[in-house]
């Protein structure tokens, strides 16, 4: 599937939300979102240039409220890679809302979305309750997208997503039912 280039998500996103005095910025070793200050408008820092990270910490802006947009990363726990199933259970559950975003914003670029459990030091199990829940929210979103997430989707051509388990690796048959 070709999709949106990477440099063009950057343009298409910067002008939309240049009077929210936010840029997004590729380049970095880590993600990050730090907060506009003085005449320093926000920054969303993403991944080397990994176009899935882009989006992914995009989603989390699109949904964070004025407050969150204030503190760096959103003020968003986070534990790094090398999880405990504990840890990784509660990575999980904050992160169903980010990645149906996220995988709306993929389709809207003509792109594959793949969930992340982002978690490569340890075993994540299966990840199917993971995938039935962010399946489940993406559904939801088809509704009605936090306002700046539909305000880039449209900026960025309108892509729409038929969101499915099958699409996330997991049979539609296995769903049915829960």
């Amino acid at each position: 599937m070709s999709g949106i280039a990477l440099a063009d998500l950057i343009a298409i996103f910067d002008a939309t939300f240049s009077m929210e005095r936010t840029v997004l910025r590729a380049g970095f070793a880590e993600p990050e979102y730090i907060p506009w200050c003085e005449n320093q408008p926000a920054e969303i820092r993403f991944r080397a240039d990994y176009f899935s990270s882009a989006l992914h910490e995009i989603a989390h802006w699109c949904i964070a409220g004025r407050r969150r947009r204030q503190l760096p990363d959103f003020g968003y726990w986070y534990a790094p890679d090398g999880r405990d199933a504990e840890q990784q259970a509660q990575f999980e559950h904050v992160e169903v809302r980010p990645q149906a975003v996220e995988w709306h914003l993929h389709a809207a670029c003509r792109r594959v979305f793949h969930l992340s459990f982002d978690n490569l030091g340890a075993s994540t199990g299966d990840g199917r309750g993971f995938a039935v829940a962010v399946h489940g929210e993406a559904l939801r979103l088809q509704r009605s997208l936090p306002p700046r997430a539909a305000r880039l989707v449209a900026a960025l051509g309108g892509g729409h997503l038929k969101p499915t388990l099958a699409a996330l690796g997991y049979p539609e048959a296995a769903h049915k039912g829960e």
